[in-house]
């Protein structure tokens, strides 16, 4: 369970300015969002899981407030964003 340091460098490279920018809000929304991609398929097989789920929620409500953020700050980037990780917003 986890991303591997590829998966991780592969979406460091399409979504920040550099391969060093893992601080950009939109490289963090991008991990969370494989994150809890990931972590969905599990829950899928693993419906007991109860503290997985708290682990998911908590991650989908840090990137909801980082999609907040980028969207007062930035709304071409944000809206760039969201469409090319597929959310709904």
């Amino acid at each position: 369970m986890g991303l591997s340091k590829e998966q991780k460098l592969d979406i460091v490279r399409t979504f920040g300015s550099c391969e060093t920018d893992t601080g950009a809000t939109e490289v963090q929304v991008a991990l969370l969002t494989a994150r809890i991609n990931e972590l969905s398929e599990h829950l899928k097989a693993h419906r007991k899981d109860h503290h997985s789920r708290r682990g998911l929620l908590a991650m989908v409500g840090q990137r909801k407030r980082l999609l907040g953020y980028l969207e007062r700050s930035n709304y071409e980037g944000y809206k760039e964003l969201i469409q090319n990780l597929g959310l709904r917003r």
